[in-house]
């Protein structure tokens, strides 16, 4: 593995999220043709803000944040797959093996109920601190207080902890009004229309800050993956690291899971195609995973908004409906071997 490699292929898949950008530009309720979408793009930049086109107001305050969310959410989502599969060595392992989704989920229930939507940020708050709750709690279970911290064990205590959170959930969604309860419905499925400047900015800065940590940790995490003992023996602190990598990795998708929803399969399904084209250097899987994750969640949400336009779906629909069938490939494929 090489640099330049790593360079070559990151450009590569670059270049991908940005054509996927660029088509996804073009397609909704309102069809813009390509060969028109530069000159859009060129007067809505260079022109008249007082009198913007109709085209315009779409592309800029609608198409495109909602774009630039989507890629941020499937980045960080695919990310931290590829970390989780590896720690835990689970190849099923995803950003919500740790009860991370239901912690986030009942937190956004709480806000939505208290009412808490008509402040800045306040559901994607509640939602967070419901996450950032869950991790410490998984911990707790698995007897990190103890020193301990073993694979199987954090599986099992997120295993459980999921459990009592969904109960939770499905106790609130039993009591709520019918108003409140769309809006819990929608968020559980994932949604990405509610898109804004500043959850865009915190989503981004809480990627690029874990991703710099996780990939400063992935020479660390190829020995990891080849067991623990092995990792020792190289003068790895397998604990701390495995601290580390489970924190940030937890806490970056808390933020993208709290302010999109549950968008559930894309921290599996990602990694494992990544690893599959490119093998499971994770110096090259990371910004591979993150990158493909990005282009992927982009499409997934094209199609939610188009297929049953002009109604939407919630983006976790289509991702499960990909997920699924993938899933079966790998059991199968597994099977076989």
């Amino acid at each position: 593995m090489t640099l330049s490699r790593v360079l070559r292929i990151s450009a590569l898949l670059l270049v991908l999220f940005a054509a996927v950008c660029l088509a996804s530009l073009c397609i909704g309720v309102v069809s813009i043709p390509a060969k028109d979408l530069l000159s859009v793009l060129a007067g809505a930049f260079g022109g008249s803000p007082s009198s913007p086109s109709e085209e315009q107001i779409i592309l800029l305050n609608v198409r495109l944040p909602r774009i630039l969310f989507a890629g941020i959410v499937g980045a960080s989502l695919s990310s931290g797959g590829v970390v989780f599969q590896a720690l835990l060595r689970n190849p099923l392992a995803d950003p919500y093996v740790l009860g991370i989704s239901g912690g986030s989920a009942l937190g956004a229930i709480i806000g939505i109920v208290l009412g808490a939507g008509s402040f800045c940020l306040g559901v994607p708050f509640l939602a967070f601190c419901g996450a950032l709750a869950t991790v410490f709690l998984v911990f707790f279970v698995a007897g990190g207080t103890r020193g301990l911290l073993l694979d199987n064990t954090l599986l099992l205590a997120g295993v459980v902890v999921n459990a009592f959170f969904s109960a939770a959930i499905l106790f609130a969604l039993s009591v709520v009004n019918s108003m409140e309860l769309h809006s819990i419905t929608f968020w559980l499925m994932g949604d990405l229309s509610g898109a804004d400047g500043k959850e865009m900015i915190l989503a981004a800065l809480c990627l690029l800050a874990g991703f710099g940590i996780l990939y400063a940790q992935a020479r660390k995490l190829n020995l990891m993956v080849q067991g623990e003992e092995t990792a020792l023996q190289m003068g790895v602190n397998v604990r701390t690291t495995k601290y580390i990598l489970l924190c940030v990795t937890s806490l970056v998708t808390a933020v993208a899971v709290s302010l999109a929803g549950i968008i559930g399969f894309v921290g599996i399904m990602v990694p494992h195609m990544m690893r599959l084209v490119f093998g499971s250097d994770h110096r090259l899987l990371l910004p591979a995973a993150a990158l493909f994750g990005a282009s992927f969640l982009v499409v997934a949400d094209t199609l939610a908004r188009t297929m049953i336009a002009p109604a939407e779906l919630p983006v976790g629909v289509i991702t499960a409906l990909c997920g699924a069938p993938y899933f079966i490939f790998l059991m199968r494929r597994k099977g076989r071997g």
